[in-house]
């Protein structure tokens, strides 16, 4: 199940980028922003709490579909369209990876099992 689970994550990637090809940027521009979404892991530098709601407030895929809809829609917003598009994206690639939202008690505790633990 983990394999199917980690294709469909990585078709939404896929989607992700077929989204951006139409908001006529440079097609690198996205690999490029790609990780920017990482940037919550800063708050982990304030303390565990402050980290995961930082962390888990940028890996929301609710809020990253969200702005792309803002973006296409509501008040035709190039860069809510980018930002959701770029959320959208890095979400779905961590989570291929195996990287979660974050629980307080620390970075490598998320909702898909702890970060390092090896199965079995």
């Amino acid at each position: 199940m983990k394999t199917v689970i980690k294709l469909e994550e990585l078709a939404l990637l896929f989607f992700g980028f077929y989204l951006y090809m139409f908001m006529e940027l440079p097609w690198w521009w996205f690999f490029a922003l790609l990780l920017t979404p990482d940037i919550g892991m800063l708050g982990y530098l304030v303390n565990n709490k402050v980290g995961a709601f930082t962390y888990n407030l940028l890996h929301h895929r609710g809020l990253a579909i969200l702005l792309y809809l803002i973006g296409v829609s509501i008040v035709n917003c190039n860069i809510c369209e980018l930002i959701g598009v770029i959320m959208f994206s890095h979400i779905a690639l961590d989570r291929a990876l195996g990287y979660g939202l974050k629980y307080e008690k620390g970075f490598k505790f998320t909702h898909l099992g702890e970060i390092g633990k090896k199965d079995g």
